[in-house]
């Protein structure tokens, strides 16, 4: 992963696909990474079956933190 990236969530799918949701409306292009569906298509199984990972640019974190609390509350 590129060094102006940064995890801001990692967690399962539903409340990943939430958080993507909500980022995007706000103007701000999240990266998923899931294992599982990366180990799908190529053929393997995974030891994290449920496990979603959200990257941002760090330019964006403040932002992106703020609308993830906002969800949780």
């Amino acid at each position: 992963m590129d060094k102006n990236y940064i995890k801001i969530f990692g967690g399962n799918s539903i409340e990943a696909k939430r958080i993507e949701l909500a980022l995007i409306e706000n103007n701000i292009s999240p990266i998923l990474k899931d294992e599982k569906e990366s180990a799908r298509l190529a053929g393997f199984g995974s030891p994290l079956p449920d496990l979603v990972e959200i990257y941002i640019n760090k330019d964006e974190e403040e932002k992106a933190l703020a609308i993830i609390t906002e969800l949780n509350s």
